[in-house]
């Protein structure tokens, strides 16, 4: 699960916001992950979360490559050759940067034709989130959406058909370009989204792996609204709640809680939990090289307490996967 630009401060904003409650204080393994990437002091989602996908130091811009923009396998692709379940959601685009580098390898970040195309070649389970028109209305006139059904995917455009659905394959393209922000109604899209997954993917008795992104944390700090990151945060921390219920009822699921960068320089200057209120101050617009945190909660989470690379996160994945050997988690 993937808070996109979400710091300790849009953390802090959220849990005043809700008068002192967030489900991630659920969470006892907690590290931190350091975001730098290949090109920058500070990262862009495309080379953050292939970092996250992939285990590579990127390019600024990049998605699913490595630095030199080779192709680079990611976890969710390595899940489906272990014969897992597999799913992206995301409250921005589905072809948006983070959800997209977890299943698509472009150079450009900005390719969502290109990206969306690269759905087609996986055997992902579900997929649900906006960018509608990458597979509708296209420039080169292709029908995705047909392709889809023809690869017997259920394919939906409503989040409230969406939701009654319970196994096969299913494809909610929740918005033509990206989903509304909270404060514009959006609802709850993010947890039943989680929820509506989990019934489906959950089926699979070798498991899944499924990645989940608060996409417009980043949103509101960019625009330095504080209100809008508190909001967010709250949509997102619902859909924590929902994995960490499963987790609790089900057992053996690791469910992992980190952010691929900071955006905004966040700084929390006042606040009242009783009323909920929470004022803050913003360094920047853009976004910033502070560490982020990572939380975990599952067998495995040990291993992701202490200082790490962005990139350790998919080598402890991929240990937990039986595919990579047991990481070092000291201090790099």
């Amino acid at each position: 699960m993937i808070g996109d630009g979400m710091g300790l401060s849009q953390i802090q904003a959220g849990l005043t916001a809700n008068f002192g409650s967030l489900n991630l204080l659920e969470f006892k393994n907690i590290g931190f992950s350091r975001t730098h990437s290949a090109s920058d002091y500070v990262t862009d989602s495309g080379a953050g979360a292939t970092a996250i996908s992939t285990g590579n130091k990127t390019y600024n811009g990049a998605i699913g490559v490595n630095a030199d923009s080779v192709p680079a396998k990611t976890i969710l692709e390595y899940a489906e050759d272990k014969g897992l379940a597999t799913g992206l959601i995301s409250t921005s685009a589905i072809t948006h940067a983070t959800p997209a580098s977890f299943i698509a390898h472009n150079v450009d970040r900005n390719d969502y034709e290109g990206i969306a195309l690269d759905f087609l070649k996986t055997d992902i389970d579900v997929f649900i989130g906006g960018g509608r028109n990458n597979f509708t209305a296209r420039k080169d006139h292709k029908n995705l959406v047909k392709e889809l059904k023809d690869k017997n995917y259920m394919v939906t455009f409503s989040m409230d058909t969406a939701r009654s659905v319970t196994s096969g394959k299913l494809v909610a393209l929740t918005a033509p370009e990206h989903n509304p922000a909270v404060i514009e109604g959006r609802d709850n899209m993010l947890p039943l989204a989680v929820n509506t997954a989990l019934k489906i993917l959950s089926k699979n008795r070798k498991g899944f792996f499924m990645m989940v992104e608060g996409s417009q944390i980043d949103w509101g700090a960019h625009a330095n609204n504080t209100g809008f990151v508190a909001m967010e945060m709250i949509d997102f921390d619902k859909a924590i709640g929902n994995a960490l219920t499963f987790a609790k009822n089900y057992g053996n699921t690791l469910v992992i809680v980190t952010a691929d960068h900071e955006t905004g320089g966040m700084a929390i200057s006042n606040g009242n939990y009783g009323e909920g209120k929470v004022s803050a101050l913003f360094a920047t617009k853009n976004h910033t090289g502070i560490m982020v945190p990572v939380f975990a909660y599952g067998p495995g989470a040990e291993l992701f307490q202490g200082f790490q690379q962005n990139t350790d996160l998919f080598k402890k994945m991929m240990s937990l996967l039986k595919l990579y050997p047991q990481p070092d988690t000291g201090i790099k």
